[in-house]
């Protein structure tokens, strides 16, 4: 295969020289100017321009390079803008009447519904009706002790003050509660704007503060019976017992059916909400359920930006 290129080379060559040297001669160019050194230097100089060209050309019909699309920037997760509904202090009163509740169902239930047999498996599965009652008193003392330290704390704090009065009914409620069912019936289309308590919220409030006082009430007298006896005619331990009995089913249903839907099998909250948890709330849930208070944060907000802004020119005004 080489000497077969070598041969076709020679061959091309001479052609070249041939034709190159009829070429010049046409143009009057002496023979002794056409030596095969010279016309070799000449096809030479050929080949570099005809390269030269070659590559011009190449780099105009060459495809320009694709450019590489640049690595995704990742951004920073944008967190969620959250506010504080509940204190550290309000949820561990709620956590402390929550579980104390919670015991009170299980271990004085199976007494108003004693001839069940589920009550009869729960009472046994305590450890009997002896300990069934030392759980009862156990946590009968807890919610006691929760509702004295809430109203402790709605005195001396000024949040607790501040919720305090805002709990209190208003005629603006019962407007709100008309508004609601006209939403609900498909009577209006917009829905009631609440401040930082419905009127769902207040009856939540309240109702737990005259079952406390039900419960606690008749309870003491049940569980210092001999010394009730000493004071008060027997009726009236028959009284406790059966306000005792009846509000404790009326508080369990209202736990289970009221409190339960609105705060946590409710669509929008379903399974759960977070709040008695974490203690915020998102900003989507602050327009949707409490839109006047969250307008109240803003103003309250854009006035303190406001103020720092002023005492910032004021400063650099004396510098």
């Amino acid at each position: 295969m080489t000497a077969s290129n070598s041969n076709s080379d020679h061959v091309l060559r001479e052609a070249l020289r041939r034709a190159l040297r009829e070429k010049m001669q046409a143009r009057g160019v002496p023979d002794s100017e056409l030596s095969d050194a010279r016309l070799d230097e000449m096809i030479s100089g050929l080949d570099v321009n005809l390269d030269q060209q070659a590559e011009r050309l190449a780099a105009q019909v060459r495809p320009a390079p694709v450019p590489q699309p640049a690595p995704p920037v990742k951004m920073p997760k944008e967190e969620p803008e959250e506010f504080v509904r509940l204190s550290l202090n309000l949820r561990l009163q709620h956590v402390t009447m929550l579980t104390s509740i919670i015991a009170l169902i299980i271990t004085g239930l199976p007494l108003k519904f004693h001839e069940a047999g589920l009550s009869h498996f729960v009472i046994n599965l305590l450890g009997g009706i002896e300990s069934s009652a030392i759980i009862h008193r156990i946590a009968a003392t807890a919610l006691a002790f929760v509702g004295v330290f809430h109203v402790v704390y709605t005195i001396l704090s000024k949040a607790g003050r501040r919720d305090f009065l805002l709990l209190l009914p208003k005629l603006q409620d019962a407007l709100d509660y008309v508004q609601q069912l006209k939403y609900y019936l498909g009577k209006s289309d917009q829905k009631p704007r609440f401040g930082r308590f419905s009127y769902i919220e207040k009856f939540d409030y309240w109702a737990v503060y005259w079952g406390m006082i039900i419960m606690i009430g008749s309870g003491s007298l049940l569980w210092f019976e001999s010394v009730t006896m000493q004071f008060l005619p027997k009726f009236f331990l028959d009284i406790a017992k059966e306000a005792h009995s009846d509000e404790a089913l009326l508080a369990t249903l209202a736990i289970i059916i009221w409190h339960f839907y609105n705060v946590h099998l409710n669509p929008h909250k379903f399974p759960m909400s977070k709040t008695w948890i974490t203690g915020k709330i998102s900003k989507e849930e602050m327009l949707d359920e409490h839109p006047l208070e969250y307008e109240e944060i803003m103003q309250r907000k854009n006035q303190e930006s406001s103020g720092q802004s002023q005492r910032k020119a004021s400063r650099g005004g004396r510098s």
